[in-house]
């Protein structure tokens, strides 16, 4: 599952991190990525750290990526699981003079075997998200695990687009329209996977438009299949 959270500010706006974590344990995913965690409002909520708070409702593993750090608090996103995490590395691939941007890197000790996951949120401008496509090419490097990249792409136009570029890597897709989550037009939030066939279905849920501006993404994959993939895919980047 990956899901921009928005702050875990609702429409009216207002700070509410017990539905984000009801709407999540509703579909219970294995894998979940979460964007714009944001503790900076908790003082006035009253509520522990959504950094802590998340980790510990919605899986035994996880690793945070704090993008923002101030006297208020933290701004970031986490990657949380039910089974361990190893090899886990974040890489920075901020673009000079605009937020801060983040990409957790980490293999996920599934039953059927290790799954190599990325979970990001890159910027805004096309050129910073051209960059930062590259760079996740670059930390995938030759697909030995069957690996999956989550998160808030940001990506609504075709050319040059970053879902063209992780296309050569990753070749499933899921392909919902997510945002604004009132009226979905653009399709912001994906689940790219490689080896392809391991993408049995995806879906989202309208529920969360009261929660966040953008839906979630959820993902079933076939672990087993991609375990069996004994296919060595290497990138060749410009």
């Amino acid at each position: 599952m990956t899901w921009n959270i928005h702050g875990a500010l609702g429409r009216n706006p207002r700070f509410d991190l017990d539905r984000v974590v009801a709407l999540v344990r509703r579909h219970a995913p294995d894998i979940v990525a979460l964007q714009e965690i944001d503790s900076r409002r908790v003082r006035e909520a009253g509520a522990g750290n959504p950094f802590d708070v998340l980790q510990q409702a919605l899986g035994a593993y996880g690793i945070g990526a704090k993008t923002v750090t101030t006297a208020d608090g933290d701004y970031g996103q986490a990657l949380i699981s039910r089974w361990p995490l190893a090899n886990t590395e974040i890489h920075d691939i901020s673009w000079p003079e605009r937020e801060p941007r983040r990409a957790i890197c980490s293999d996920v000790m599934t039953p059927a075997g290790p799954l190599r996951v990325v979970a990001t949120h890159l910027g805004l401008s096309f050129r910073e998200r051209h960059v930062q496509a590259t760079a996740l090419l670059k930390a995938l490097g030759d697909l030995r695990l069957p690996t999956v990249a989550l998160g808030d792409f940001n990506d609504w136009l075709w050319a040059g687009s970053v879902r063209r570029r992780l296309a050569r890597a990753l070749p499933a897709r899921s392909r919902h329209r997510t945002f604004p989550s009132a009226c979905p037009i653009f399709k912001l939030d994906r689940v790219y996977l490689w080896p392809a066939h391991a993408l049995l279905a995806s879906h989202t849920d309208r529920a969360a438009r009261a929660i966040s501006d953008h839906l979630p993404v959820f993902a079933d994959i076939d672990l087993a299949a991609a375990a069996r993939s004994e296919k060595t895919k290497t990138l060749e980047l410009p």
